[in-house]
């Protein structure tokens, strides 16, 4: 049951994902962690991830805002390093709390319209890849974040989610060495596991590709702010269940 069930699910996240361009690790970690210790499943998460990304990515490379790539991006993936570096000594609940009510700040002000008042550019650009990586990567869930500080810079919802993925193919690249370096020999153990997830990803992704194309403009970001929203709910619930 448990492998049907993570099958069914890395449709769901990878198809998530393709819209959203975050919700692999969100909706995967938690049920991973439902068998093995937490960290691990964050470490085992990340390996269709990166997969479910580079394919995601190849599909959208034309689409890839360059500019915030460069900036947003590359700040992105040097704190998303620091953070995964952090996460094996920081992590605790009262940092999923901070991340959970930073997700709920983020999807209410654009539901409300607030955060259509401001645009991130410059240093400020630099600032918020940098913060939502390092945050993101010692909670082990980078891309609410991510997506969350990307709709500080107005884009069609193709750029939005292609720009996206190009940030996190960079964040997977410098994350998923340190991953190995840490827990090789445990991910070794679960590639059974591992190849459901995989597999799950990839169907998903071509699922959402296609279901991207028909989501109206006016529609796609109260959508995804929408999916910020309910992950800070579940984030914040899941820090005070830990304190």
């Amino acid at each position: 049951m448990f492998e049907l069930a993570l099958f069914v699910i890395s449709i769901v996240a990878g198809s998530v994902a393709a819209v959203a361009g975050f919700g692999i690790g969100s909706l995967l970690t938690p049920l991973l962690a439902t068998q093995v210790p937490l960290k691990l499943a964050v470490a085992a998460v990340s390996i269709p991830h990166l997969l479910a990304t580079a394919l995601r990515f190849w599909l959208l490379r034309a689409h890839v805002d360059r500019r915030l790539l460069w900036s947003f991006g590359i700040f992105s993936a040097v704190g998303g390093l620091l953070g995964a570096l952090a996460h094996r000594w920081a992590s605790s609940p009262v940092l999923t709390v901070v991340f959970g009510a930073a997700l709920l700040l983020a999807g209410g002000s654009e539901l409300t319209g607030a955060a259509r008042k401001v645009e991130l550019r410059g240093a400020a650009a630099w600032v918020a890849g940098g913060l939502s990586g390092v945050l993101g990567g010692m909670v082990g869930n980078q891309g609410g974040i991510r997506s969350a500080a990307l709709l500080g810079f107005h884009t069609t919802r193709v750029t939005f989610v292609a720009t996206a993925t190009a940030i996190a193919l960079l964040v997977d690249a410098a994350r998923m060495p340190v991953y190995l370096w840490l827990q090789g020999a445990a991910l070794a153990q679960l590639a059974g596991p591992i190849g459901i997830a995989c597999a799950g990803c990839v169907a998903g992704t071509f699922w959402g590709r296609r279901l991207l194309e028909r989501i109206p403009e006016r529609v796609f970001r109260k959508l995804v702010a929408t999916l910020i929203l309910l992950l800070g709910v579940y984030m914040l619930a899941a820090g005070w269940r830990g304190l």
